[in-house]
């Protein structure tokens, strides 16, 4: 028995329905449910008041079956083993709903970056660089960004590599500045993948996107790009929470305004725009689609049933609790599970390690229409397995890359000889 903790084990949960639909090899079930490689290490660093702390990292490789692991680093106070390895599985299961050729990783300090200095955050990410290099490279385990860490943080990370190595290797890290072999479109990416599967779920669903009122908890990368960009195709922003606060107008947010307002103020708590809102308020709003881009478990059994939403596009890694989401399945909730829903962001990432390992870049016009590419023939994919095994989106997206991931693993030899299950994978 895989011992876990709560967040490892929702993923858990979620997994084994899947596997359990698709009939998979007790074998590869097995090696599916157990991370590949866990990685702990101690971050000493000198702080600006002269004396050392030392901060806990970790990185977790769950699944390298498909390509390098790909996944962020995030830096936050209530960083966990249990939380890096569930996100790094979910990286995993991602990964192969979005059809790119990685696998699934996840890396994590706990720190509070709010409360420290620009130098002290670039020492902590260069000790962690040094620690986990090793295990990191563009053929081996990619990092990106993630909660609490940004272009910057990345920047460091490929500079403390390629001094390692002794050559520069851009390839070695996502999501950095233009200037050092980042791709144009890859900050919006997120949040347009919000954007495309939004829109393919409403005309899935009959609903017209031009007028269709949105909500949406959490207005960091993810949140601000996808009500921007849903605004832009016609779609009415009717409230918007953050950490502090948050904001309603049933005629509709000036999501310009409140864009600027945001970034002046940090926070979309005052703006004078519409009336106050905090997130219980917000769960319970009759709106059209409801978009979660905060934290994991923010929609769970007690907020649930308030919900009112026709469809939940989940911007957030987790955002949902498995109970929550079969209760919202049974009231007739279109939900666009996180693995589909920001799949945008890693495949993304994608493009910006295939164009740093080519040494040509694309225009922005071309990445996005090629992620617009990618991110219909994923909704399309997921949404096709969901009406022929009669299931929920969730399930749909775990069978999809269930199959995938398990169908590599098979055929690169885990398993006493090529089944009849892997043939028929091979010509479906």
């Amino acid at each position: 028995m895989n011992e876990t903790g709560p967040i490892f084990g929702a993923m858990l949960r979620e997994f084994d329905r899947a596997a359990r639909i698709l009939k998979l090899d007790p074998g590869i079930w097995r090696i599916l449910t157990y991370p590949k490689r866990q990685i702990v290490v101690s971050c000493p660093v000198l702080m600006d008041n002269g004396e050392i702390e030392v901060f806990r990292g970790y990185r977790v490789q769950y699944n390298i079956t498909l390509g390098p692991a790909k996944g962020g680093i995030r830096y936050h106070p209530d960083v966990s083993l249990d939380e890096v390895t569930a996100l790094a599985a979910w990286m995993t299961w991602k990964c192969a709903v979005a059809h790119v050729p990685f696998g699934g990783g996840k890396g994590g300090i706990v720190c509070d970056p709010t409360r420290m200095s620009a130098r002290e955050i670039e020492a902590l990410t260069r000790r962690y660089v040094a620690e986990i290099i090793d295990a990191i490279g563009p053929e081996k385990d990619v990092p990106a960004p993630d909660v609490n860490t940004n272009d910057q943080v990345m920047a460091w990370v490929m500079d403390t590599y390629s001094m390692h190595v002794g050559h520069t290797e851009t390839a070695v890290v996502t999501g950095k500045p233009i200037e050092m072999g980042g791709s144009l479109g890859r900050r919006e990416a997120t949040g347009r993948g919000v954007m495309i599967v939004t829109r393919e779920a409403a005309k899935h669903l009959g609903v017209n996107i031009k007028g269709a009122t949105v909500a949406v908890q959490g207005f960091g990368n993810v949140g601000s790009v996808s009500a921007e960009l849903l605004a832009a195709i016609g779609a009415k922003i009717v409230a918007v929470t953050d950490w502090k606060g948050g904001v309603i107008n049933q005629a509709g947010l000036d999501v310009a305004k409140l864009l600027e307002y945001a970034a002046t103020h940090k926070t979309v708590e005052g703006f004078p725009g519409g009336e106050p809102l905090d997130n219980e308020g917000l769960w319970g709003l009759d709106v059209d689609v409801l978009i979660p881009a905060a934290l994991e478990n923010q929609i769970t059994m007690e907020n649930a049933p308030k919900i009112r939403a026709k469809i939940i596009v989940e911007g957030a890694n987790g955002p949902t609790t498995p109970d929550a989401n079969n209760h919202l399945h049974d009231r007739g909730v279109f939900v666009v599970p996180d693995i589909l829903a920001n799949s945008g962001g890693v495949t993304a990432s994608y493009f910006e390690w295939v164009q740093d390992r080519y040494g040509y870049f694309w225009t922005e016009r071309e990445v996005n229409e090629r992620l617009e590419a990618k991110m219909r023939e994923a909704f399309r994919a997921v949404s096709a397995t969901a009406s022929k095994f009669a299931v929920d989106m969730r399930t749909a997206a775990y069978i999809v890359a269930i199959h995938r991931v398990a169908t590599v693993t098979k055929i690169r030899g885990m398993c006493r000889g090529r089944s009849s299950w892997v043939m028929r994978s091979a010509r479906s």
